[in-house]
């Protein structure tokens, strides 16, 4: 008994080395962790239960049979954040550059099955050079096998990716069916073709880093969320994001105890908006004095910066804000604000978190780049998001909600279930100023009747008591009550029921 203990002892320790002591130092050198370690920062201490530490590849081409590693490069297992359940694959950079074969692949896989039937997230720590070459089309197959999972678990598990290395060819779409993906600045990379690719096909010169690092995917194609210094703030704030998030579909996100009231007043809100309409203000304010502890944690804040969007809490329930950002193209909708902004009111929908929308937009973006670029299409992604979502959807105009763009921003039409309006709100089809100068085209040579006709305007139409008095606004409230009306709605909103008629699923405009 002595003899198999040891002889089991002799084989954990075998498969805990990886590839060797040598390139464990080479990983450190790189300033970035081994698959185990990111286990050990991200997961509660002692939870994680290990699953298939014995697994090896069954290939014997090109001498492979001389080279198994226990374990083929891939820790998975389960353990807990906070407390809560969640499963991990993390990928070892020591084996085989953390290459996926068939083997490999069933690893990610059984967890992510396992993970399915008892309503768990995932969380996959990549750090691999891709598909084994010496398997072939194997190693393409789990690939399939992997980007099926996250399919069937996209809307019912929580699925979260960091790219704490490489990641290439097929290995980037598995993180991009994912709902969050978070990068390593200087270590990490996501592309489909590398750079020598690039350089054959298109003639290109770009370095890996330019191509696909964590600059690039976070502040220009807006493929990841966040972006952070080293694998442990990346690991940490996994699990912040973590804690926003319930288990699975059918439960609703975890709520924290704070001690920042609910009816808690902020006198500052009523001089946020400046008096000039065409002066830009800072909605980040506004989302800090109103959510609890003054804690948002933004995703994607360099991407589509006209608009915001992240979670917080408010009445200590997790909930998704989303907010124009008038400090950048004066709040104005586009194509990457739409999307970004769609997206994320899907996943909140996907998983019973409330959204609240913070509403000071002029419009959509004109131009023949937008135009031309499909904001018809682009645009109607956030419209068709609202009007699906099913959440609690709470409202707040601040100051213009013009056009098409007020419809999209969760109006009342869309199943907006509170919307409120500050006193300075302007809700009107356009501007002032552009509005007679389409009515009263006749005085266009007269600038002082014109101007008469733009008070008119104003006074008249540039106010919310007009959609008050139709019932689109349910309250103008004072700035200074925000939170306090909100959270009161959330609390009255946690056990709306609605449904959407049966379907297969919708067609989106993609």
């Amino acid at each position: 008994m002595i003899d198999i203990n040891q002889e089991l002892e002799s084989k954990r320790a075998r498969a805990r080395l990886g590839g060797g002591q040598q390139r464990i130092d080479t990983q450190h050198a790189k300033g970035k962790l081994t698959a185990r370690e990111r286990i050990e920062v991200l997961l509660d201490a002692d939870s994680f239960e290990e699953w298939d530490m014995f697994v090896e590849h069954r290939s014997s081409d090109f001498g492979m049979q001389e080279q198994k590693i226990p374990g083929d490069g891939v820790v998975t297992g389960y353990g807990s954040i906070n407390g809560r359940l969640v499963f991990v694959f993390s990928q070892d950079f020591t084996v085989f550059g953390g290459a996926l074969s068939e083997a490999h692949a069933e690893k990610i896989c059984k967890i992510m099955d396992q993970a399915l039937k008892v309503g768990a997230p995932v969380i996959g720590l990549n750090d691999s050079g891709g598909a084994r070459i010496q398997e072939g089309v194997a190693s393409l197959g789990g690939y399939a096998e992997v980007f099926q999972r996250n399919v069937m678990s996209s809307g019912v598990i929580p699925q979260i990716s960091l790219i704490m290395g490489p990641c290439a060819g097929g290995a980037v779409y598995s993180p991009a069916m994912t709902d969050f993906i978070f990068m390593v600045e200087g270590s990490s990379y996501m592309f489909v073709t590398g750079p020598e690719v690039v350089k054959t096909v298109t003639h290109e010169e770009v370095s890996a880093e330019e191509l696909g690092g964590a600059l690039s995917h976070t502040s220009k194609s807006g493929v990841a969320d966040r972006a952070f210094d080293n694998d442990v703030d990346a690991l940490l704030m996994t699990r912040r994001l973590f804690n926003y998030l319930p288990l699975n579909n059918k439960e609703k996100a975890p709520v924290r105890a704070s001690l920042d009231p609910t009816d808690r007043l902020d006198v500052s809100l009523d001089s946020l908006v400046p008096a000039l309409a065409n002066q830009a203000y800072d909605m980040r304010e506004l989302i800090d004095k109103i959510v609890d502890d003054a804690d948002f944690f933004e995703l994607q804040p360099d991407y589509a910066k006209n608009i915001m969007v992240g979670f917080a809490r408010m009445a200590g329930m997790s909930v998704g804000i989303v907010a124009n950002q008038p400090l950048v193209l004066a709040g104005c909708l586009d194509i990457k604000s739409a999307i970004k902004a769609a997206r994320f009111v899907r996943f909140c929908d996907a998983f019973n978190i409330p959204v609240i929308t913070l509403v000071d937009v002029p419009g959509f973006m004109p131009g023949t780049a937008q135009e031309y670029g499909g904001i018809i299409k682009h645009g109607a992604k956030l419209l068709y998001a609202y009007a699906e979502c099913t959440v609690p959807k709470i409202t707040l105009i601040t100051r213009k909600a013009y056009g098409g763009a007020y419809d999209v921003m969760s109006s009342k039409h869309l199943r907006g279930d509170v919307n409120f309006a500050w006193p300075q709100a302007e809700i009107a089809v356009m501007g002032a100023k552009g509005a007679v100068e389409i009515i009263f085209r006749q005085d266009k040579a007269d600038p002082v009747k014109l101007a008469q006709r733009e008070a008119e305007y104003k006074a008249q139409f540039a106010n919310p008591f007009v959609a008050g008095a139709r019932g689109y606004i349910d309250d103008v409230i004072e700035p200074r009550q925000t939170r306090k009306r909100i959270c009161r709605s959330l609390i009255m909103l946690k056990d709306k029921a609605l449904t959407n008629p049966w379907r297969k699923h919708g067609n989106i405009p993609l």
